[in-house]
């Protein structure tokens, strides 16, 4: 895995275009770290006892990035993909059914809809949702909010990667 097969961030951009530059490059990292490996190796939790795998983590981002973008950017009534109250990780928690495919559908639709909503938006735009405090939130700190939430699950990706097959990486 190379920083080639990614898209850097400009080192000269505009503060928004180094936002979603950096988040595009978080999201593509995550990517990367899944890349070549089959459903089960997706699937396997690496590090037990925790139950983390890297389909999860992909899994979790796309309910992070509904979160974030439909539910508290936008006020949008978008129910969770994989988790509820019988289950509050449930996106963590998979059976042989659930495929690199259909998750990987699912994660880009959510950064699909995650930058059209953002788009027409500048960075000092209040969320018209809120989060479980109630909080307002701009668009700015989404974006901080979404690469630092990338970054922390993309080191854990590169652990459970290196668990499966002993590739590492950037």
């Amino acid at each position: 895995m190379t920083t080639s097969e990614r898209t850097e961030a400009s080192t000269l951009a505009g503060e928004r275009e180094m936002l979603e530059g950096w988040l595009d490059f978080h999201r593509e990292t995550l990517a990367l770290k899944c890349a070549g490996l089959d459903d089960e190796q997706l699937r396997r939790a690496s590090v037990p006892p925790s139950g983390l795998s890297l389909l999860g983590l992909v899994r979790h981002m796309a309910e992070v990035e509904r979160n974030w973008f439909r539910r508290v950017l936008t006020a949008e009534d978008a129910p969770p993909l994989y988790y509820g109250k019988e289950d509050p990780d449930g996106e963590f928690h998979m059976t042989g059914e659930d495929t690199w495919q259909t998750a990987h559908g699912a994660w880009q639709a959510e950064i699909a809809r995650a930058r059209a909503l953002a788009a027409s938006r500048s960075l000092d735009d209040l969320a018209t949702g809120t989060n479980s405090r109630g909080e307002p939130f701009n668009l700015r700190w989404i974006y901080v909010h979404m690469i630092e939430e990338y970054a922390r699950h993309n080191g854990h990706a590169d652990l459970l990667r290196e668990c499966i097959d002993g590739t590492t990486g950037e």
